[in-house]
C-alpha cells in the first residue's frame, strides 16, 4: 500500500535532501530558511482556536515508563524550595501561584498523542488547568501576543503565539495518567497542548509571561521550527 504523502513529510524529504547537499552550501542555506517561513505560515494558517484534537481509546495509553522523558540538566531537575508559578508581563495583575492554588482553579483533563520531533509519538492523559484561565485571572493586556514559558531546568524555554497559549487544550499539566507528575515529566507543572510538537510544552515551569513580541526558545535559537504545529 503507497504511503500518503503528508505536508510534513514532504517537507521532511526536501530538507533531508537539502542538507546531503551540504548545508555549507549559500543556496542550500538560503533555501531552507525560505521553506521554513513558508513552512510556519502554512501552519497558522491552518491553526485554528475552535479545532480541537480527538482523544485516542484509553486502551492507547502508553504505560508511564514507557513514555518518554527528557531534560537538558545534567541531573534530573527538582522543584525549587517553595516553588512557586510567576506570571506576568503585559498583565493588569502580576501573579503568583503555588501548587495548591492552581489544583483549586477550574480542572481540564486531556488524553493526546504526543508528538515529538524525532518521530515518535505516545499517548498520556493529563490533568491540569487551562492558559487561557491564567490569562483571564491576570488580566492580559491588548498588546500581548505571545506568550513566554521559562523553566528551572537549565534556563529552557519557549514562546509561543498568544492564540496557540489559550487554545482549549493548552494547559499547565499537573497530573498525568491520573497520578502528580513524576520527575522525569516534569514536576511539579508542565506546559501540554495538542496543537504543539513535545519540544514546545515546557516543562518544569516557573514563569509565564505575556509578551508584545516572541522570544524564541532553547531549541528555536538553535534553528528548530518556531511555530511547531502539530
Amino acid at each position: 500500500m503507497a504511503k500518503v504523502i503528508t505536508r510534513r513529510r514532504l517537507l521532511l524529504g526536501i530538507a533531508a535532501g537539502s542538507l546531503l547537499a551540504g548545508c555549507d552550501n549559500p543556496a542550500t542555506a538560503f533555501f531552507l530558511r525560505g521553506m521554513g517561513r513558508w513552512n510556519q505560515k502554512f501552519e497558522e494558517f491552518l491553526f485554528s482556536p475552535k479545532r480541537l484534537a480527538a482523544a485516542p481509546p484509553v486502551d492507547d495509553l502508553t504505560p508511564d515508563n514507557h513514555f518518554p522523558s527528557y531534560f537538558i540538566s545534567d541531573t534530573m531537575p527538582f522543584p525549587p524550595e517553595n516553588w512557586a508559578l510567576k506570571v506576568g508581563g503585559l498583565v493588569a495583575h502580576p501573579m503568583t501561584f503555588s501548587l495548591d492554588q492552581l489544583k483549586r482553579m477550574p480542572r481540564t483533563d486531556l488524553r493526546l498523542r504526543h508528538h515529538c520531533v524525532e518521530g515518535w509519538s505516545a499517548v498520556a492523559a493529563w490533568s491540569g488547568v487551562r492558559v487561557s484561565e491564567i490569562a483571564r485571572l491576570v488580566g492580559v493586556g491588548s498588546s500581548a501576543n505571545y506568550v513566554e514559558f521559562r523553566s528551572f531546568d537549565s534556563g529552557y524555554w519557549s514562546s509561543w503565539d498568544l492564540a496557540s497559549a489559550t487554545h482549549p487544550q493548552t494547559i499547565l499539566a499537573y497530573g498525568m495518567n491520573g497520578h502528580p507528575l513524576h520527575p522525569d515529566h516534569g514536576a511539579p507543572l508542565r506546559l501540554y497542548s495538542a496543537v504543539k510538537l513535545g519540544y514546545k510544552t515546557v516543562k518544569y515551569l516557573t514563569e509565564v509571561n505575556f509578551l508584545p513580541d516572541p522570544t524564541g526558545g532553547y531549541w528555536e535559537n538553535q534553528g528548530y521550527e518556531w511555530f511547531a504545529g502539530v
